[in-house]
């Protein structure tokens, strides 16, 4: 049977594109169970009891629509960070939020600009609304300030994307370079600046709140799917000046967004002190993977995120029989796309019994393919 003939032609063109493969996918093709599922950044440790709790209390209402305004998560997030509710945009995770920005600035053959290699939703979202990516290389594992602002500057890009901390590296850079790249891009160049891993980083990486606020040319993204454990309730926020936040409005779903996630991540914000267990065990998480990597020749990198990337130290290839090996063993992980990060795995903090089984089977498959 032929395609429809009246798709319009940029939509003809693309192809058919999932940029993550998920667990259940590589379950379903191998016929394999995934017994440690520690590749997606997800949080094994879950959300707050008081979440899981809202969640249900919240279920009774299912048949009702969530707040169109969102007025609720809006006013927690304002009181969180002391700032407004109108500072607020809310969203179905960061990776909607993405591609409503897009969509405000990217017609065919907008140039935007973001890192080789980077976080590979947001290129999705360039591409399909015609965009034309604009990238430049990671330097010493790091997305490239320097590279980025060069590339907006010769482009006259409308648009870059920074991630702080950076996925898939984990690397990042301090708050006052952020803020200075912030401060140096053309006023004609929105800057999304996805702080997905914020909770996860150090202090001194993320900049406070009121130091870019002000910017009328800075969207920042964040969620409540790593740290604080509800990646599947698809909830995310960008923080920036009114005028900015606003203009969501006028494309979003405003009935986009769950009852339930909604009551969930009031609920997550208020028990700060459960994010702060979590955050614990994820660094204890991070520094057990960074051991039985060491313990068996590989190199870990250091992280302000939930994951550690581990330098297999060889090519693409290496590393991807890693990857497929342990996927044999029940234990998914996954890996940077291009060259040369692609050098590297990439392994979500977990549960004591995920990284159990990280460990015993690290050594087999890496013996199995010498």
């Amino acid at each position: 049977m032929s395609m429809f003939s009246r798709f319009t032609p940029l939509i003809s063109r693309l192809p058919s594109t999932v940029p993550f493969v998920g667990p259940e996918a590589i379950e379903r093709g191998r016929g394999a169970v995934v017994a440690a599922r520690i590749g997606a950044n997800e949080s094994g440790f879950g959300p707050s009891p008081h979440a899981l709790q809202a969640l249900r209390e919240a279920a009774t209402d299912i048949w009702k629509y969530a707040d169109p305004e969102n007025f609720d998560l809006k006013a927690a997030l304002a009181a969180h960070y002391h700032l407004k509710a109108e500072n607020f945009a809310i969203g179905e995770g960061v990776d909607d939020l993405l591609g409503l920005v897009v969509r405000m600035i990217v017609e065919q053959d907008t140039p935007v600009v973001t890192s080789f290699g980077g976080y590979p939703t947001f290129n999705f979202h360039v591409t399909g609304f015609g965009g034309k990516l604009i990238t430049t290389p990671y330097v010493d594992d790091r997305e490239d300030l320097d590279g980025l602002l060069a590339c907006v500057v010769r482009e006259n890009a409308p648009l870059v994307y920074l991630a702080n901390p950076d996925n898939p590296m984990g690397s990042w850079h301090e708050a006052d370079a952020i803020v200075a790249f912030a401060k140096a891009l053309p006023p004609t160049c929105l800057l999304v600046l996805d702080e997905a891993y914020s909770e996860t980083a150090p202090k001194s990486a993320i900049p406070a709140i009121d130091a870019l606020i002000d910017l009328p040319n800075v969207l920042r993204m964040r969620t409540f799917s790593k740290a604080y454990g509800l990646a599947g309730a698809r909830i995310g926020y960008a923080i920036g000046a009114p005028e900015n936040t606003a203009v969501f409005d006028r494309i979003r779903n405003h009935f986009g967004m769950v009852r339930t996630s909604i009551a969930a991540a009031c609920a997550a914000l208020a028990d700060q002190a459960y994010l702060q267990n979590v955050l614990e065990q994820i660094a204890g998480a991070k520094a057990r993977i960074a051991r039985i990597a060491r313990d068996n020749g590989l190199q870990p990198l250091p992280s302000a995120t939930n994951f550690v990337a581990i330098d297999c130290g060889r090519d693409a290839l290496y590393a991807r029989a890693i990857v497929d090996g342990l996927m044999e063993h029940g234990v998914f992980i996954r890996m940077p796309g291009v060259a040369p990060l692609n050098r590297c795995i990439r392994v979500s903090a977990g549960v004591t019994a995920d990284l159990d089984l990280f460990e015993k089977a690290l050594p087999a498959v890496l013996k199995g393919i010498e």
